[in-house]
């Protein structure tokens, strides 16, 4: 009944005032016209680097506020649309209501996401690696089903993927990959998905159907602006060349362009081959092994910092983060937040947000 829907569109109302305030809304349209009118100023662009930042800073203001008013439109349409339909005694128009006041509560839980997330670099570009485990070709399999649902979870934000570096499995899968993910905000939302993923299935490459439990490691950093300070001493860093591997025809076959650097204090390896000449590869490998050195540093405070707190600090960063079972049941299970479903096919479709908003909220109530 049309009735029904009052108290929703009421609940929507109260909730959108909240995220209003949560967002600072009105802030960030006072900071945003600062911002333009900064842009506007003959000598903006003399100084290209803070230009930029200033660009981008001012590209993330409008991206929250604007989703906000989007949001209060589609709310607003849906009321329209609600009172229309009671003022007429239409009832057909229920299901069309309902499913407009599904798509702002949906936007209103994205919004709740990035609320989260207000550490330094969250807004950044992210690295994510992914390695197989023991287990040959088993391991190498689920490392590329990994590989999958990221991808698809990337695409469901709208953002850019690149593959930077990829070691294909021995007989099926992929032994390593290394992917740029490129967005605002996805180093906050995939930081959540730092450390080791446990598969449990009837392997497909068993003749005997037996159960097997597969293991693969995600690690993920920034992409660090010039800005941020991490020394690199390059008589460190051993620098290695060799020929890519996959596609690319003659460019790929006869070239050494591929760049692997090791920094030997640290025994941290990045390498690199998806750009042409062996110069970008060469910086983009630099740029991914500042990245990793920045976040040896972090978790080394953060280890500090657990040691002063004591128990207080408590999300557990143990090594095997959540379970993804095929078989006997289907579950997929967070260990350190306890958040877990049923519908192991969505979270292999990108269906992450859940444990990710489960992860960040646990972590801002430390």
């Amino acid at each position: 009944m049309l009735e029904d829907i009052k108290p929703e569109l009421s609940s929507l109302a109260d909730k959108l005032t909240h995220m209003k305030e949560a967002l600072d809304v009105e802030n960030k349209k006072g900071k945003i016209a600062e911002l333009e009118y900064k842009m506007g100023e003959p000598n903006f662009w003399e100084d290209a680097a803070a230009a930029q930042r200033i660009n981008q800073e001012l590209a993330d203001l409008k991206e929250g506020v604007d989703k906000y008013s989007a949001l209060c439109a589609k709310y607003e349409d849906a009321k329209t649309l609600w009172e229309m339909a009671v003022e007429d005694g239409d009832d057909s128009l229920e299901s069309e209501v309902k499913e407009e006041l599904k798509a702002v509560q949906e936007g209103l839980e994205s919004l709740q996401l990035e609320i989260l997330l207000a550490a330094p670099y969250d807004s950044s570009n992210a690295y994510l690696e992914l390695h197989a485990g023991a287990g040959g070709t088993e391991a190498q399999d689920w490392t590329q089903m990994l590989l999958r649902m990221y991808g698809r979870w990337a695409e469901r934000h709208g953002f850019a993927v690149e593959t930077t570096d990829i070691l294909p499995g021995d007989e099926a899968g992929v032994k390593s990959v290394t992917l740029f993910i490129k967005g605002h905000n996805a180093y906050g939302f995939l930081k959540s998905e730092k450390g080791v993923h446990r598969l449990v299935r009837i392997s497909p490459f068993d003749a005997n159907a037996r159960r097997h439990t597969s293991f693969a490691a995600c690690d993920v950093m920034p992409e660090l602006d010039d800005a941020v300070e991490v020394n690199i001493n390059m008589a460190d860093v051993r620098v290695d060349t060799y020929r890519a591997s996959g596609a690319g025809g003659q460019h790929i076959n006869k070239t050494s362009s591929a760049v692997r650097m090791t920094h030997e204090p640290t025994g941290i390896v990045v390498q690199c081959q998806n750009e042409r000449s062996q110069l970008q590869n060469r910086e983009q490998c630099l740029k991914m092994l500042r990245a990793k050195l920045f976040e040896l540093e972090q978790e080394k405070k953060e280890a500090e910092i657990a040691k002063l707190e004591g128990d207080q600090q408590k999300i557990e960063w143990g090594s095997q983060i959540r379970s993804y079972v095929f078989q006997p049941y289907t579950m997929v299970k967070d260990h350190r937040t306890g958040e877990e479903t049923g519908n192991v096919q969505a979270v292999m479709d990108g269906e992450l947000d859940p444990f990710i908003r489960a992860f960040l909220s646990a972590k801002a109530s430390i």
